[in-house]
């Protein structure tokens, strides 16, 4: 598939209803209103394709970019190209999809140190974003992000959370949930600070989206991860 063709396929995906859900989410014209499902078909039909990714990020469209950062290759940017990138993103929704692009790239740590300071509420929003990324995704034993690594940025969630911008203080307890799930050390230390944080005010506009209760949600993973072990120990008692 080609760009002409991937765009072509996304104007025909798109539709009034999913423009409208997105307006209320905060995306702007131009917008095609396509759906996550069908994007993510076109990223399998697509593949890794950064000649087609730069094309799609340049039309301006809001579903052509969210495509692009799902095809582009995460190894090809550079620092200054994912600075330049970032403070182009005008909405929450290509915010999270952008940040899914820069936890896998090689600056994933050195951007989340820089973007969590960041004042701009889309750049903060990213920033922690990629933190709690690399709090799921990191192996346990990188010697880079130990434990000491994350209760440094819970001191920080904790101090200026009620401070920062909108969808940055959402972000910022995503990234509290993750931290609060990574191993038993930092739950006990994510479950005390949420605690102490309390509820985070986060306006969503006209959605029924809420912001989840941090302590409520690391218990709730947390022990869907203990009953899936459990099942999975039983299946593998009753084969053998």
């Amino acid at each position: 598939m080609n760009f002409d063709q991937a765009l072509k396929q996304l104007e025909a995906a798109g539709t009034a209803q999913n423009r409208k859900v997105y307006a209320r989410h905060g995306v702007k014209d131009p917008q095609f209103g396509v759906s996550l499902a069908h994007l993510g078909k076109l990223t399998r039909a697509i593949g890794t394709n950064q000649e087609i990714a730069d094309k799609l990020w340049a039309t301006g469209n809001h579903d052509a970019q969210v495509l692009a950062t799902m095809v582009a290759d995460p190894q090809r940017f550079g620092l200054r190209d994912l600075d330049g990138l970032c403070r182009k993103i005008g909405n929450y929704v290509l915010a999270d999809a952008f940040s899914k692009l820069v936890a896998r790239s090689p600056h994933a740590r050195r951007k989340a140190e820089v973007w969590t300071r960041s004042k701009s509420d889309f750049v903060g929003q990213v920033g922690f974003n990629v933190l709690a990324g690399l709090a799921l995704s990191v192996p346990q034993d990188d010697p880079d992000l130990d434990d000491a690594y994350f209760e440094g940025h819970l001191v920080k969630i904790e101090e200026e959370i009620h401070q920062r911008p909108n969808r940055t203080r959402h972000a910022m307890n995503q990234a509290l949930i993750a931290i609060g799930v990574r191993n038993p050390n930092l739950t006990t230390k994510a479950l005390a600070a949420a605690g102490r944080i309390g509820g985070v005010d986060v306006d969503h506009g006209e959605t029924s989206c809420k912001t989840p209760n941090a302590s409520d949600y690391i218990r709730k993973t947390l022990e869907y991860r203990r009953a899936k072990a459990r099942k999975k120990k039983t299946k593998a008692r009753a084969r053998s």
